[in-house]
């Protein structure tokens, strides 16, 4: 029955994007980028990189065969570092604590030199033509994935709302010559729905007072695009699913899930963020066994074709946390923190709340360990600080 349900959900996406024209570059059509998305989609990063820099040599000069090999090594690099794991910004506590994150200098300068590149092939189009809505929306699109860039990566905020904010204004422009150019609704929807659901105080803190956005009208677009977007269509309907999730909205959010594991059921990512929603739900051990599920699939070779293991342990760690299940809660969180290549941040996030497990279990010689090595692996974030509290006085679930 699921399936069928599942099978009917696609075939409306398919209606309703063939119901009205959509615009788009015709390189976004291309077999080379059409065969490069599904590589994205799997997360073989190295595979889509691959055929765009190809498609990049082949259209030497566009700004979109650019934007495309951006999108896909600023992904490559934002997985490589743990921040595509959507528990950290579930909430509030992404924009005001104190994060580790350990960036690498030479991705970093690949990825500011291809959004340079494609700025510069786009402002040299536009100033041919100011209405080159091609070139307009590459333009947008990269100014956005840098700023995503710099706040995630780099945490700079102000930097980054002030790139948003023009990447939104190239977005708007394109909309209005054109408002079948679908897939520019993704940039022009995640700034509403975020500029409108951000805190007062910190929009005062970074100079976005009197900037009003809306979260109705950001969904409403995202909406648009996911049922009728060529390259942003599965960007946006993810985008849908974690602000859903942000306004405790799961089982909508399961539903733009199950869409986008049903185009691609070998995204790790996907298979994980299901899991997580049932989680925060309260499906209780629904959740435990739909973690047990995707570390099953991924120990079968070639099920997927990256999966970062200690992004399922965590979450199957708090899973197993809310059903007071604490001696295999601690274990899989420590499991997390082994993980190779783990991210900082998350080997913080793990050994914490392995520590506070072991408190909740009546094991603190072993809590003790779990918050001395959260300290040790970022002295100076904001979970440290938590760590050396718990050093003091144990844990007691308050």
């Amino acid at each position: 029955m699921k399936a069928v349900l599942l099978g009917c959900a696609l075939l409306l996406l398919a209606a309703s994007a063939g119901a009205d024209p959509v615009h788009t570059n015709p390189l976004n059509r291309d077999p080379l980028v059409r065969e490069a998305s599904e590589h994205f989609y799997n997360l073989d990063f190295p595979g889509a990189v691959d055929r765009l820099q190809r498609f990049h040599r082949q259209h030497a000069g566009d700004p979109q065969a650019t934007v495309l090999l951006l999108n896909a090594q600023i992904f490559e690099e934002l997985y490589r570092l743990d921040l595509l794991d959507t528990t950290f910004y579930a909430n509030d506590g992404f924009l005001t604590g104190r994060h580790a994150t350990q960036e690498d200098p030479a991705a970093r300068d690949r990825i500011f030199a291809l959004v340079d590149e494609t700025v510069h092939e786009a402002d040299w189009r536009i100033a041919k033509n100011p209405n080159d809505v091609d070139a307009l929306f590459a333009r947008g699109w990269a100014r956005s994935l840098r700023c995503a860039y710099v706040a995630m990566v780099e945490r700079g905020f102000s930097t980054g709302f002030r790139l948003a904010t023009k990447a939104k204004d190239d977005e708007v422009r394109v909309l209005q010559l054109d408002p079948d150019y679908v897939d520019a609704k993704l940039v022009v929807g995640v700034y509403e729905y975020v500029v409108g659901a951000l805190p007062w105080p910190f929009k005062l803190l970074i100079g976005f007072a009197g900037v009003t956005g809306s979260k109705s009208k950001g969904l409403e677009m995202l909406r648009d695009d996911g049922n009728r977007g060529i390259v942003t269509s599965v960007e946006a309907r993810t985008v849908i699913a974690l602000f859903l999730r942000r306004e405790s909205r799961y089982k909508e959010a399961i539903q733009v899930l199950q869409t986008l594991k049903a185009q691609y059921p070998h995204d790790y990512l996907f298979c994980l963020e299901e899991a997580n929603l049932r989680r925060d739900d309260g499906q209780g051990m629904i959740a435990v066994d739909a973690y047990r599920q995707v570390l099953a699939d991924a120990a079968k070779p070639g099920y997927f074709t990256q999966a970062r293991l200690e992004l399922a342990y965590f979450g199957f760690g708090d899973a197993l946390r809310g059903q007071r299940h604490y001696s295999e809660a601690a274990a899989a969180f420590e499991q997390a923190a082994l993980a190779p290549n783990v991210g900082p941040e998350l080997k913080i996030r793990s050994l914490l709340a392995a520590g506070e497990c072991r408190d909740l279990n009546g094991e603190r010689p072993k809590a003790l360990d779990d918050y001395r090595a959260a300290i040790a692996a970022g002295p100076n974030t904001s979970r440290a600080d938590t760590a050396r509290k718990r050093l003091q006085t144990p844990y007691h679930g308050n």
